[in-house]
């Protein structure tokens, strides 16, 4: 394996690969396994751990941009790529402010191991059952969007416990895909992101050892934890979203010459640019306030990010059913490729949080009070 340290000349060159079966993929709802064996040959899953952990030392900013570029090619490889990228830049903030990470970035970094995620869709409460067991705990759950999990090596995830002396916990723990338990329901069958495997991960009495648990939080309570997990990955997230928004553009550009006598194509093309920037700003501006791991783990700047998250879905959205409308009826045509676009863009306000669910955030951390306060976000 080679690491490939110009991550923006890596998404040149194997873009057009991932391109080529990112139709069918997306058709069958096919799972971008060979997408993932190409990543693992130029260590891509390892490229954000540090040199002397044995990876890349890759930046921030560059993973971002990577994934955004990937996304031309193939969103559902980039989208499932980001969700293991994200859980990396968590440890590695972690590891370079003095904080436990080094242990699953030194396993990255060992055979490019892929990092699954369920905690987006847990939020503050979690879900699942977790009980008191010899040296740990076992733990029964659903989790749903487990993206990339038909290729998974690590789960992490979380689960309450009432906890005898503390009340209504949740911990977070990591768990090999190995464990006995463990299974990946074939659920993905989704309007968009379809090649993602964002498949249901069924945990039946899995046993966790207590020395997995790396947090332990109030149950229902915003955590500062938060704030590390919020600035790294929605940059990450959304650069695919982006780059599904500069594809969709792209795609109507090239259509709309061909309507170039007809005279409302300079006002859709004028419309398409001033959506498609916006995107591009508010996602730049993610990236900057992330400032390769180099941030002060605050409220503010956690809230700062779901705000411009919600800024980049809506105009990424914007900017797909634009882009349609500028192609004119040669876009309605899948092979034009911005169908499947569309339906990939509608994929970005599901992640956290959600437009209405950030308003109500943003409103409380303007008035002063805890951003979720006693109930679920």
């Amino acid at each position: 394996m080679t690491q490939f340290l110009d991550l923006q000349a890596l998404a040149e060159s194997i873009g057009p690969r991932f391109a080529e079966g990112a139709a069918a993929c997306d058709q069958g709802d096919i799972f971008v396994s060979g997408n993932y064996d190409i990543l693992k040959e130029y260590k891509v899953f390892s490229a954000l751990v540090p040199t002397e952990l044995g990876g890349g030392s890759a930046r921030h900013s560059a993973m971002c941009g990577f994934l955004r570029r990937l996304a031309h090619y193939c969103p559902s490889t980039a989208l499932a790529l980001s969700m293991h990228q994200h859980l990396v830049a968590a440890a590695v903030y972690r590891h370079k402010n003095g904080r436990p990470g080094r242990a699953l970035l030194e396993r990255v970094a060992s055979n490019e191991t892929v990092l699954i995620s369920t905690g987006a869709n847990d939020w503050m409460d979690s879900n699942g059952t977790m009980e008191r067991a010899a040296g740990g705990f076992r733990v029964s759950a659903r989790k749903p969007f487990g993206s990339g999990s038909p290729r998974g090596d690590i789960l992490v995830t979380s689960a309450p416990f009432n906890d005898a002396e503390e009340g209504w916990q949740v911990l977070h723990f990591a768990v090999p895909f190995a464990a006995p338990g463990i299974a990946v329901a074939d659920d993905w069958h989704a309007l968009g992101m379809r090649a993602t495997g964002s498949h249901t991960i069924i945990l039946d009495n899995v046993f966790v050892p207590e020395d997995a648990v790396a947090l332990r939080r109030p149950r229902g309570r915003f955590h500062p934890a938060w704030n590390v997990i919020l600035t790294v990955a929605l940059p990450l997230i959304m650069s695919v979203y982006a780059g599904v928004a500069e594809a969709a553009a792209g795609i109507a550009a090239l259509l709309a010459r061909k309507r170039s006598g007809d005279p409302t194509v300079p006002y859709l093309l004028g419309e398409l640019t001033n959506e498609l920037t916006m995107t591009e700003l508010a996602i730049d501006d993610m990236v900057r306030l992330a400032n390769d791991f180099d941030f002060a783990m605050t409220l503010d700047i956690a809230n700062a990010m779901l705000v411009r998250k919600t800024i980049v879905a809506e105009h990424v959205l914007a900017t797909v059913e634009k882009a349609l409308e500028v192609a004119g009826g040669a876009g309605f045509y899948r092979n034009a490729g911005l169908e499947r676009l569309l339906r990939d863009a509608h994929g970005g306000q599901f992640h956290p949080l959600s437009a209405k669910r950030q308003h109500r955030f943003t409103g409380r951390v303007a008035l002063g009070l805890d951003p979720i306060a006693d109930a679920a976000a």
